[in-house]
């Protein structure tokens, strides 16, 4: 009798904590991704009325930091990265980063609100094939794992993979004109970057609650994911001036997601199900890709740019 009385006291909160524990990064992630969608917006409309250049340009950010849009924006990027440190420091690099790719989606209907235009049928279809993809491909998966330390000699080949990556495709957008290809190769770019970030700030966070201040501030980890994380900011704001948003955003969301699953599984030692569960995991990734490809043909995601480039023509042909 004393025997179930305890299991019946002990039971319910150990389940608790495990929910709690599961439930915490997926939330914190949410709102990081909300986050990010609503700098995305202001951020675009900021970029969209400083001087335009073909290379990139050192000024841009002081051009930018004159609008207020843009340091709303700004002050949205820190709130996303207050949330993205709390679920990074809860749960897998590989259950987090995954669910940004919410931001596409959540972009669009943040900047139908802004803009005060309706989201079409087909839009809602597309944002609804997203979630699902997602869902699917997250419970085939079933990530676990939680390191906390990773060694010197596993980040130096993941770092220079991932920093080559980027210089490539830099130097790739420079060779193109403005357009969608350059957009393209800056969203590609600024993705490796977010996912490298996420997974030194991961790193910065663990350091932070089991050393302190003293050994966050004293970590390598911290000034880089620091200088990444400036890096990623500096290939957003020309990734939004070189073209469309539907050219660099999904680059963006769906290569941020693949590149952090990447880096959790060679870095962090974290597993996903692997045999007969890579059918779903693919289903679902088909289901995501479809789903963008959709929220990419919509009139509004087009209307996220092309207004202010037709009213800049027309401005531009005006007399004198």
């Amino acid at each position: 009798m004393a025997g179930g009385g305890t299991a019946d006291v002990t039971g319910p909160p150990i389940r608790e904590v495990a929910t709690l524990h599961t439930l915490l990064p997926i939330v914190f992630a949410l709102c990081a991704a909300f986050s990010n969608a609503v700098a995305t917006v202001l951020q675009r409309k900021a970029a969209l009325t400083v001087p335009r250049s073909q290379g990139f340009r050192a000024g841009l950010m002081l051009d930018l930091l004159r609008r207020p849009v843009w340091l709303s924006g700004i002050l949205a990027v820190i709130a996303a990265g207050v949330c993205q440190a709390l679920a990074l420091a809860t749960g897998p690099l590989t259950i987090v980063q995954p669910l940004f790719v919410l931001e596409l989606p959540l972009t669009l209907i943040v900047a139908s609100f802004l803009m005060h235009r309706h989201l079409p049928g087909t839009g809602w279809l597309a944002v609804t094939v997203v979630v699902a993809g997602l869902a699917v491909a997250l419970a085939a998966a079933s990530p676990t794992g939680n390191r906390t330390h990773v060694a010197l000699d596993r980040w130096i080949p993941a770092l220079t993979v991932c920093m080559g990556a980027v210089v490539a495709l830099a130097l790739a957008a420079l060779r193109r004109p403005e357009g969608r290809a350059r957009a393209a190769c800056l969203g590609a770019a600024t993705a490796i970057s977010y996912a490298v970030t996420a997974a030194l700030m991961k790193a910065s966070t663990h350091i932070l609650d089991e050393q302190g201040l003293v050994g966050f501030f004293s970590a390598w980890q911290t000034y880089a994911f620091a200088a990444t994380g400036v890096c990623a900011l500096f290939l957003l704001e020309n990734a939004m001036q070189a073209g469309p948003l539907v050219a660099s955003q999904p680059a963006l969301t769906l290569g941020d997601a693949m590149v952090s699953l990447a880096l959790g599984i060679t870095l962090y030692e974290e597993e996903i199900r692997s045999g007969w569960w890579l059918l779903p995991q693919l289903f679902g990734v088909a289901l995501i890709a479809a789903g963008v490809l959709g929220l990419s043909r919509i009139p509004l995601t087009q209307s996220l740019v092309a207004p202010d480039e037709e009213r800049r023509t027309a401005e531009a042909h005006q007399p004198d």
